[in-house]
């Protein structure tokens, strides 16, 4: 037994730590003692020098077994860095390097040596040319929940152990359920291996799930005041990498894509320009990070949904490894799910890969503290919410949703359980593409029953019908919705169902500094706004748009149609219901607060008024006052309006007043001026519209 006093200063002299972490010193006393470890330690909780160490003290040689030949020489620089002699095995080094470690490892001045598990040929090597003390095996959790399909060669290492029985297996990783720790002992031919768990929960690291909608806004919302930041955004394809690092990069982030399909030199310079902070943003399939010790990654985004939450808390553990607040944005998508699916379904244990995706997307749809259910699918519980997770923020409030429900069963029940949710959401709002008609779906009772309510805010509340048990997917018969047994007592037996508000909030910002009062007059008007077109439905304010929503709308001001659908909670739906009545009111406070601004400037009405009766054109006014054309339009339909004496018609012909005339009435009277822009196919400039507009105003 290697004495305590040597072990921590060992510690101390090679690593720069006085003591040791949760688990260090319990773990490297029984590798000292020639045992078995499986070691569960979340990402930055200090695995490696669970090995790392030992392998300093232990005589001969230890062998670490890592998935990515691209890592390997962060690993040995690092060590190499620490003064301890390490190097790394592989198949695209000449033969001459190759034989220079052999000799090295034969006069034991290689401590650690790093290899692939698809080099197994080089451990054999190693163990006829010196003598073995310990088999490391990193990223462990690839021989179980990803090993039948990211790494097929971690399957294949249970040969060690039979045929090296008295050397030590120390295998680690940071996530791992309890049938993942027991498939990997199995695999490994370790059964009786001493199992360390510690505890997952990564406190600094706040977590976030949004809907996958309009992901490329929300991430450049997400990264507003970030930009200095180095962070990961996980993507399933590689297509995707490269469209999203494309348009990252046309926002002036430094940001790179990485996939399998790179050549390997590509990789390398990929990864190391991001580990030393050249690159901010990394664009990646699942293969990036594992293994790279940077430890100012400050987020981590997925752009789709991971098929397991052992996948899912490996990528989220590569930020904030230095303890340092981190954030973490998962995107939620339905689509995602159905092609996690098909994945699954066509791997070697569909069976298992299905019941995981399914806790996968039970998180995603958590209307409770998420750190809470992530920690209780790895067997840690603990007894309070966390307070750094979205819901924790802000809680969902609910509503009675019994109609809803009962709309949404019957439909299920008229389309004889024969249709995937977006056919049942069809149906439901009177779409009329070709599958609905194709299939005379609109001669249903409920065909259209709900068409008030937007395709986004029906597909969560189907998610929620599904989450409380009166909706299951038929995951094996393409993706049914059926009917359960629960279903019958809201339909038949008056039950109630209370559905949560999942309008979309606005994603966590920096901090900003607070409005004055005068600045917060916008959003208690949007507030009084609301409150009065909720009292008219019948509905909660929130449902019409939540606080973060108007407070965006009051920082952003939108004015057209398309700028109010950047804001974060509008969907298609609520624009076209609410969007003029919100863009006329913010159009009538700008308009009063520019108002008062000319006031106290001396009123600059009155000075375009001036040198309008002084004869100049509308070009000549625009030039002397630095102004465009279309404000001095706008100067002078405000005095017309008020009744000072311009000509306005002098501006328009008879052809083009005639024209919004006719466009006002097909347009039911529509009084912003984009509708009637796009009436024109653009043909008539904003000016003249706004001129006439203004002259038939008076006339009515």
């Amino acid at each position: 037994m290697v004495k305590e006093e040597l072990i921590l200063a060992t510690l101390k002299e090679y690593f720069g730590y006085d003591s040791f972490r949760p688990l260090q010193q319990q773990i490297i006393n029984s590798v000292f003692d020639k045992k078995d470890n499986l070691v569960i330690m979340p990402t930055g909780g200090g695995k490696s020098i669970c090995f790392q160490l030992p392998a300093i003290l232990l005589p001969g040689i230890t062998i670490v077994i890592s998935p990515l030949i691209a890592l390997m020489k962060d690993q040995v620089d690092g060590l190499t860095a620490n003064g301890i002699p390490a190097a790394f095995l592989n198949s695209s080094q000449k033969e001459k390097e190759q034989q220079e470690i052999f000799s090295k490892i034969q006069k034991n001045e290689i401590k650690l040596l790093y290899v692939a598990p698809e080099s197994l040929q080089f451990i054999d090597a190693v163990f006829s040319a010196g003598n073995i003390s310990l088999i490391a095996i990193d990223e462990a959790h690839c021989i179980s929940s990803w090993g039948h399909d990211f790494r097929p060669a971690y399957t294949q290492l249970g040969y060690l152990k039979n045929r090296h029985p008295e050397t030590p297996i120390i295998a680690l990783t940071a996530t791992a359920d309890k049938a993942t720790r027991k498939d990997i002992c199995d695999q490994l031919n370790i059964p009786h291996a001493a199992q360390h768990l510690s505890s997952f929960d990564r406190k600094n690291l706040s977590l976030e799930v949004r809907p996958g909608i309009k992901k490329f806004e929300q991430i450049m919302a997400f990264l507003k005041g970030r930009k200095s930041e180095s962070g990961i955004i996980y993507c399933l394809s590689r297509k995707n990498t490269e469209e999203l690092a494309a348009k990252l990069k046309a926002k002036g982030f430094n940001a790179e894509a990485y996939h399998a399909g790179l050549s390997h030199q590509e990789r390398i310079k990929i990864q190391e320009d991001f580990i030393n902070d050249r690159n901010e943003v990394i664009c990646a399939t699942i293969a990036f990070g594992m293994g790279i010790d940077k430890s100012n990654v400050r987020w981590v985004i997925h752009y789709n949904m991971p098929k397991n939450l052992e996948g899912y808390y490996q990528e989220i553990g590569r930020a904030g490894r230095d303890g340092l607040p981190s954030s973490t944005l998962l995107f939620h998508s339905y689509a995602d799910v159905v092609q996690l699916q098909k994945f699954a379904e066509g791997s070697g244990n569909a069976e298992v890969q299905l019941a995981k995706l399914e806790r996968m997307k039970q998180y995603s749809e958590a209307l409770s503290c998420r750190r809470r259910i992530l920690l209780s699918y790895f067997g840690e519980l603990i007894s309070k919410d966390c307070g750094n997770c979205d819901v924790c923020r802000n809680p969902p409030e609910f509503f009675d949703g019994t109609l809803l429900a009962q709309k949404a069963l019957s439909t299920v029940y008229r389309l004889r359980e024969q249709e995937p949710v977006s056919m049942v959401i069809d149906v439901l709002r009177g779409a009329q593409n070709a599958q609905v008609l194709e299939k005379a779906y609109q001669n249903l009772s409920t065909y259209g029953i709900a068409g008030d309510v937007s395709w986004r805010d029906w597909q969560q509340y189907m998610i929620q019908l599904i989450n409380q048990g009166y909706l299951e997917i038929a995951f094996h018969d393409q993706n049914k919705i059926k009917l359960t047994s629960l279903a019958k007592n809201v339909l038949f037996n008056g039950e109630k169902v209370s559905l949560a508000d999942v309008t979309q909030a606005e994603l966590k910002k920096e901090p900003t500094v607070e409005r004055t009062s005068a600045e917060n007059t916008l959003f208690e008007r949007l507030r009084k706004l609301r409150l009065e077109l909720a009292k008219d439905e019948g509905i909660p304010a929130y449902l019409i748009f939540n606080d973060a929503t108007l407070k965006e709308m009051e920082k952003e001001r939108p004015m057209t149609d398309e700028e109010f659908m950047q804001i974060s909670g509008v969907g298609r739906q609520k624009m076209q219901n609410y969007g003029y009545k919100f863009i006329k009111e913010i159009i009538a406070h700008s308009k009063e607060k520019r108002e008062k601004k000319s006031r106290k400037k001396g009123n600059t009405y009155k000075e375009t008024f001036k040198l309008y009766k002084e004869g100049m054109s509308i070009e000549e006014i625009a030039g002397a006052r630095n102004l465009s054309p279309t404000t001095v339009f706008s100067h002078l339909s405000k005095l017309y309006e008020t009744g000072e004496d311009v000509d306005l018609k002098s501006f328009i012909s008879e052809v083009d007043l005639a024209a919004v005339r006719k466009a006002k009435a097909e347009l039911d009277g529509a009084e912003t001026l984009r509708p009637y822009f796009e009436h024109f196919q653009e043909a008539m400039d904003y000016g003249t519209i706004r001129v006439a507009l203004t002259i038939l105003a008076k006339e009515g």
